[in-house]
């Protein structure tokens, strides 16, 4: 059994590989933000069509004709399949223009446009890059995209076929509630992620920087002095150390998660709006969505049944007759049935009734009620 995964290295690029590097950046921005303007004009724009127009754009301009071909190629197959995506996948917006300030580096190229040799990689236009080989590449990559963070690091992210062992078959599910305090409580006290707090745990180092980038801004528009951008480079050191750290967590949790469970019941919950609330900094340090979406790779991968249930009224639902309560407020954090007098943690019983509604076959709590199944409860039965 084999897989496609991708392998991320560090690249140590000189000044002129840089520049080189920037530069075939802005050309492939460039036309993706044309792309957009055709899609915007009603010209239905795609992969066949923007292709001509890219080889009528070379034919006339030399700036284009200086880039790759192959890395310009493919940001509109990108482009085109982003489109497709966005009339497809539900929650999927438009492609939107990429802004020359705020835009992250990305160009790709795949394997007409890239080698490797020597431990260098050698992209078009003579441009050679040592790569940090951190480990062996299972097989030839088929492509590579190349980027940089916030901090002006470089990154190549290789895409190549692994094999890999056959999960042994397992039985039994769990139930996934996300929160703050606690950030994913599960149906079993012994798989819960609590709430880390890197971020918060390096808040005096990162308050202490923040201060120096305060005392170097000059208060005014435009370039800033070098010090105010080496405090700000050190902030930044310190947001994505914690960030890392918040990763490696819920990587390791989902891997022990997705081991033992045959079926994972994940709430569909998501955190966006809480960066309009007063808990936006510890929902920040939490990474609720990175969690989420590292659970549901493993688990697809993993060839274990993931059901995403929509968030609404678990938490007033008894797990135990699926009766329905009033809407408990944020400081109630004891869940009490009136109807049969189970009592359970607030967050506790909510995962058991993710798990009850994806057992059932169902997305929602609603579904269920709906559709009359049957619970038992202690001798009888309720609906």
């Amino acid at each position: 059994m084999d897989e496609v995964v991708r392998y991320s290295y560090r690249l140590r690029p000189g000044a002129q590989a840089e520049r080189a590097l920037v530069s075939e950046w802005h050309r492939c921005r460039f036309l993706w933000n044309e792309a957009v303007h055709q899609q915007k004009s009603g010209g239905r724009p795609n992969f066949g069509k923007l292709g001509k127009l890219l080889t009528e754009a070379r034919g006339r301009t030399a700036w284009l004709r200086e880039g790759s071909q192959v890395a310009q190629q493919q940001t509109l197959r990108t482009y085109a399949l982003a489109l497709e995506h966005s009339f497809k996948v539900k929650g999927r917006g438009r492609p939107r223009f990429k802004p020359r300030k705020t835009a992250l580096l990305s160009p790709q190229y795949t394997v007409r446009g890239f080698t490797i040799r020597a431990g260098r990689l050698l992209l078009p236009k003579g441009v050679s890059i040592p790569v940090v080989w951190s480990r062996e590449l299972p097989s030839d990559p088929t492509s590579v995209r190349i980027t940089r963070d916030c901090l002006g690091y470089w990154y190549a992210s290789f895409v190549v076929r692994r094999e890999v062992e056959a999960v042994p078959t397992v039985e039994g599910g769990v139930g996934i509630d996300w929160g703050v305090n606690v950030t994913a409580t599960t149906t079993d006290a012994e798989f819960d992620l609590p709430f880390l707090g890197h971020r918060k745990r390096c808040a005096a180092e990162l308050a202490k920087a923040q201060r120096r980038m305060a005392r170097r801004h000059n208060g005014k528009r435009g370039p800033q002095s070098r010090g105010y951008k080496r405090a700000t480079r050190e902030a930044a050191k310190l947001h994505k150390k914690a960030t890392r750290q918040t990763q490696h967590d819920s990587r390791v949790w989902a891997k022990h998660l997705v081991a033992d469970h045959a079926l994972i019941a994940v709430e569909d919950f998501r955190p966006k709006f809480l960066a309009k609330s007063t808990m936006a900094r510890k929902a920040a340090d939490a990474a609720i969505g990175a969690a989420k979406r590292e659970l549901i790779e493993r688990g697809v991968r993993a060839g274990r049944k993931v059901v995403l249930v929509q968030p609404a009224y678990p938490t007033m639902t008894c797990s135990d007759c699926f009766a329905r309560t009033k809407r408990l407020e944020l400081r109630e954090r004891i869940f009490r049935c009136p109807d049969c007098g189970y009592t359970a943690g607030r967050d506790r019983n909510a995962a058991r009734v993710i798990l009850v509604v994806a057992e059932r076959g169902h997305i929602s709590v609603e579904d269920v009620r709906q559709a009359g199944h049957l619970l038992q409860v202690g001798g009888s039965v309720a609906v």
